[in-house]
């Protein structure tokens, strides 16, 4: 299941580490990376790269909310729920991108181009509200703007 590349990488970061089990989290992304998920028997094949129980690494995978455990669309909306978000309207917002989605929260758009998921805090507040589309913030989304926005991510 683990290709050459994402071995390597595995033991790229597991040499790095006095306990291979610190490169838990790089292995998660390496993995996540080529294959744009960690599923069980990726997680089980980089536990044994690492010489550490699979428990022991999926407890690390649900831990961080960024390692994802089951297939995620193209392009992953992550919409900031912190107070600064909320008070500046991330509500209207979240429901606005549910309606032109079509899906609800931790769901895959039916053509697989969009995941949208809440995260606790983006650290954009002075954005708000904001989003984090394939790992780049977005700040001062407005349900205006959102058709625009999308169109950006085939």
């Amino acid at each position: 299941m683990l290709s050459v590349a994402e071995r390597l990488a595995i033991l790229a970061e597991r040499d790095r580490w006095a306990d291979p089990r610190a490169a838990g989290v790089e292995a998660l992304k390496a993995v996540q990376e080529h294959q744009g998920w960690v599923s069980d028997e990726a997680l089980a094949e980089a536990a044994g790269v690492l010489g550490m129980p699979v428990a022991e690494l999926d407890g690390v995978a649900t831990f961080y909310n960024l390692i994802f455990r089951k297939p995620v669309g193209r392009h992953v909306i992550l919409v900031c729920d912190s107070v600064s978000c909320w008070v500046l309207g991330q509500e209207s917002l979240y429901a606005a991108l549910q309606e032109r989605l079509g899906i609800a929260p931790g769901q895959t758009t039916a053509d697989g181009r969009f995941t949208l998921l809440p995260v606790c805090c983006l650290g954009q507040c002075e954005r708000a509200p904001a989003v984090l589309i394939d790992g780049e913030p977005v700040g001062d989304v407005t349900t205006e703007g959102l058709d625009t926005l999308l169109e950006q991510y085939p």
